[in-house]
């Protein structure tokens, strides 16, 4: 995948994007939260208040699900790793764009998690963690093969660099 052209990522890195299921995943919440929001606030406003004011509630439900469906693709879109001979490197952001670079030899070890929601969707989340609470990194929306070989993969680069120590 090339990365958003930025003075931020590199551009002569092989860059891997994350899943499309990352962002089926957050469209599904949106809507459910969009749905069950207009349902039930706008049901009891409609009901109890005045009619337009549980319709003030479903429209501003529909603005925010028109807004944020093309908010969640480009932010998934933005999501990207690069494995380079001594860090990884990991860029996110549309309007705020962030890249962390976490050297092999300062992994203390590597999380895979999924949840029941990112197993229906046949996603995983891959954390490295760092002796710096603050630098921790994460690569959201892996398929789960491709987060095992990335953990695998870096646990033995963090042990093979961190040996020397």
């Amino acid at each position: 995948m090339k990365p958003a052209d930025d003075a931020l990522t590199p551009p002569d890195l092989d860059w891997r994007a994350v899943s499309e299921q990352l962002y089926r995943m957050r469209r599904a919440l949106l809507l459910a939260g969009c749905v069950l929001l207009a349902v039930v606030v706008g049901g009891l406003l409609g009901r109890f208040v005045a009619w337009w004011a549980g319709a003030v509630v479903v429209l501003a439900c529909a603005g925010a699900g028109a807004w944020g469906l093309p908010a969640i693709r480009r932010n998934q879109r933005s999501w990207r790793y690069a494995e380079r001979a001594d860090d990884l490197l990991i860029a996110h952001g549309v309007l705020f764009r962030r890249l962390v670079v976490v050297p092999y030899g300062r992994m203390q070890f590597v999380d895979v998690e999924a949840g029941p929601l990112e197993r229906r969707f046949g996603i995983a989340t891959v954390t490295l963690h760092t002796a710096s609470a603050s630098s921790d990194a994460v690569v959201r929306g892996l398929p789960p093969a491709e987060a095992a070989r990335l953990r695998d993969r870096l646990a033995a680069l963090g042990e093979a660099r961190s040996a020397g120590l």
